[in-house]
């Protein structure tokens, strides 16, 4: 029997992470893992390859609607087979990078897939390891709706809808968040007509209630038609692909949607499946994640769970923050998360990004509040490159002028987000990014003027 300071049970960002963190920190750590490949969903099936997609089909658009007008002349075609290649190179290129950390670092690779079968022992492929503390970090996995059938062929998850045989003339996405429109997003480029289809009034749930809107209408100005307020009934295969059966909420119509494939975006949800959790007595909450409190222990001492599995947004780097925060306290440090701080970002042309509290969370709470907006059609840099669409908003306290959140829309959004993310960290107010000297011409400088707009004014506004 082999034995660890550390067992993480998964190999995605939150466990790799968790365990380079911890053999930085001298425990003798491993990893129990079944896929073929280390990074788990992210950068096998989920974040790094819809990324290259979103990257490729954005140079195509770029060539199709744009390259003419900085006098540039080309011919462009979609070889969809080298797509798919150069998507899963990418793919190769990251998984590897993690496997040569796990050897920098002599952190032990369990192939297999991990079960709990009592506190302080992990059993992978018939044999069991010991260990001081156990981490659970299995992440999630797509989740459906009744009625509906996944195949990965015709009606797909965002797994299946990575690897299509052939971009489908119509494709059907069941879901307006961010991975229903990121993927939507694609085959809009490459030419499918594109349908989400959404429960709620709105896309993007949760998401500042302006941003939502001019969201969606710059999608639907790039082609891709919105059902919204609609029960999706069931997905009925047929000999041309598909029929989504869909009723709306208000008048009780039922209609039905042809489509070559069908993409279930619906959310995801913990993936616990194997770990004889329920036999280990591992409390779990009402949603069937695992319960921890503050320091991410389970019911069971010794036992831990982080991303995923754990309550909160199902977000690659607040794994990764879990990872190192819980690796920290293994060693006895003060390993913390700020969750009021962690971004969230699309990543689709144009991205969305935000941070902290939305207007409609403001509201909620009775909090006085000022608004700094400026939009991206007044910023050189964005003019130049043809993305003046957009705005960014800042939110601050209305006495003290503290930054209370940020939510952007528009070119580079996702990096931008990150200098708000650093001065909320700190406290700072908006006037102390609004005195910041911002680099011209920039994209961020929309930053600052949205903070000099919680002030005096914007300058180029």
């Amino acid at each position: 029997m082999a034995t660890y300071d550390l067992i993480v049970i998964g190999a995605g960002p939150g466990g790799y992470v968790c365990a380079i963190r911890a053999a930085q920190l001298g425990m003798k750590v491993a990893v129990a893992e079944g896929r073929a490949t280390l990074g788990g969903t992210c950068l096998n099936v989920g974040c790094i390859p819809s990324k290259a997609l979103l990257h490729a089909t954005h140079e195509l658009h770029e060539a199709n609607h744009n390259f003419a007008k900085m006098g540039l002349i080309a011919e462009t075609k979609v070889d969809w087979a080298r797509m798919v290649a150069y998507k899963d190179e990418v793919i190769g290129q990251n998984t590897g990078g993690i496997e040569f950390l796990f050897k920098k670092n002599k952190i032990d690779w369990l192939k297999g897939y991990a079960s709990i079968p009592a506190a302080g022992r992990v059993a992978v492929n018939g044999d069991t390891h010991e260990a001081k503390a156990i981490v659970v970090a299995s992440g999630s996995q797509a989740s459906t709706l009744p009625g509906v059938t996944i195949d990965e062929e015709v009606v797909v998850t965002s797994t299946g809808a990575l690897s299509l045989k052939a971009i489908p003339e119509r494709l059907v996405v069941i879901g307006a968040g961010v991975i229903g429109l990121e993927m939507g997003s694609v085959y809009a480029r490459l030419g499918s007509k594109v349908t989400v289809v959404e429960y709620l009034d709105q896309i993007t749930p949760g998401m500042d209630g302006e941003v939502s809107k001019q969201f969606q209408r710059i999608l639907a100005k790039q082609g891709i038609t919105f059902v919204l307020g609609t029960a999706v009934q069931g997905v009925e295969r047929t000999n041309a692909g598909a029929v989504v059966v869909h009723r709306s909420r208000k008048t009780e119509t039922e209609e039905r949607l042809e489509a070559d494939v069908v993409l279930v975006a619906t959310g995801r949800k913990p993936y616990v499946d194997g770990l004889g959790l329920d036999a280990l007595g591992v409390q779990m909450t009402p949603r069937g994640q695992i319960a921890t409190d503050a320091r991410f222990a389970t019911s069971i001492p010794g036992v831990y769970a982080i991303g995923d599995v754990r309550e909160g947004p199902m977000l690659a780097h607040k794994a990764e923050d879990e990872g190192v925060a819980v690796a920290e306290i293994l060693a006895g440090q003060h390993g913390h998360v700020n969750y009021g701080v962690i971004p969230s970002v699309i990543y689709t042309t144009p991205e969305v990004a935000s941070v902290g509290l939305t207007e409609e969370q403001l509201k909620a709470e009775g909090r006085a509040y000022k608004v700094g907006k400026f939009p991206f059609l007044g910023n050189g840099r964005a003019k130049a490159v043809f993305q003046g669409e957009g705005f960014v908003k800042i939110l601050a306290d209305k006495a003290t002028d503290r930054i209370l959140g940020a939510h952007l829309i528009g070119p580079m959004a996702g990096d931008l987000i990150h200098e708000v993310a650093v001065a909320m960290e700190f406290g700072a107010a908006a006037e102390d990014l609004a005195r910041t000297c911002h680099a011209h011409p920039t994209f961020s400088e929309a930053v600052r003027e949205a903070a000099l707009a919680c002030g005096d004014g914007a300058i180029h506004a």
